[in-house]
């Protein structure tokens, strides 16, 4: 798709996202906490026992499956985001992906294409390489040390037919996930609105700023920098310098800023700074909380 049609396609997906909240839109999802503080790869780190990003005091470790890689690009951000959000939701480890690959393909915002390079393809992919994952979160600072280390799923029964992606299977797709995994994302969610994801879903980067965005501005209460050394330390280890990929966020923001008009934000040498600002999609209260769960 060429760069002005991108630029359209956002245009048109901004007017919507401002006009209309994702809560009345249904269009309310959810990101787990630990995996905005810090995230997968960008790109394929190829055959590595350990991938691992770090935020201060705390690192996110992925170790890969056997005979699969790590997990890595938008896809599996997508599968996370639709994974944490299902779990918010249904209040169980259980997930039931749909009678179709094309129908949850749909609700990432992925139109079905076959071939090698298809849609389909690196979908399966980065399922499989996900669900096979390892991920510990750790915390280590001068006055704790604490670690958790979890698998992603316990069981995954995928009936999908690539050849066949509008069929309907005889048996249900599900994964189980792990309890410890389960249990970590329902710990404090970062609500997000998933049309955001959908028109973002070209660039991890830019699915990666958001989702850290609306979290780290919920808890803002003062102008804040942030040098692009740390954030490159954060989200930037498949680029290969600090002003590349400085360049590549400033080109990101702009993409949120359609989405977010309300975000405030400068680039000043060497930094980003934040200032207060409601986050784009808004904490749940107690009220909503229960709501939310009574969905189930």
């Amino acid at each position: 798709m060429a760069k002005n049609d991108q630029t359209s396609k956002l245009a048109d997906s901004a007017q919507l996202i401002r006009h209309f909240d994702a809560r009345g839109s249904d269009e309310l999802a959810f990101m787990a906490r630990m995996l905005v503080q810090a995230t997968l790869p960008h790109s394929d780190p190829g055959k590595v026992a350990e991938f691992s990003r770090v935020n201060g005091s705390y690192r996110l470790s992925i170790q890969p499956g056997v005979g699969v890689g790590v997990p890595y690009g938008s896809y599996p951000r997508l599968v996370l985001a639709w994974l944490t959000t299902e779990a918010v939701q249904k209040k169980s480890r259980r997930l039931v992906l749909g009678d179709s690959l094309s129908s949850f393909m749909g609700e990432l915002g992925l139109m079905p294409t076959g071939g090698r390079w298809g849609t389909i393809t690196r979908l399966r992919e980065q399922m499989k390489r996900l669900f096979s994952a390892r991920i510990a979160a750790i915390y280590d600072d001068q006055d704790a040390f604490q670690m958790r280390s979890m698998e992603v799923a316990t069981d995954v029964d995928l009936w999908w037919s690539p050849k066949h992606p509008d069929q309907a299977t005889i048996f249900e797709s599900v994964v189980v996930l792990g309890e410890r995994f389960y249990r970590a994302i329902l710990e404090r969610p970062v609500p997000i609105d998933m049309r955001v994801l959908k028109a973002l879903k070209r660039s991890p980067l830019g699915l990666d700023l958001y989702t850290w965005l609306t979290y780290r501005v919920s808890y803002l209460d003062a102008p804040t920098a942030i040098s692009w050394d740390d954030l490159h330390e954060q989200f930037g280890a498949d680029y290969n310098d600090t002003k590349n990929f400085a360049r590549k966020c400033k080109r990101e923001l702009t993409k949120i800023a359609l989405v977010w008009p309300e975000l405030k934000y400068k680039t000043p040498r060497g930094r980003l700074v934040l200032s207060p600002t409601p986050p784009h999609v808004a904490k749940l209260g107690p009220k909503l909380e229960q709501q939310n769960a009574s969905r189930s």
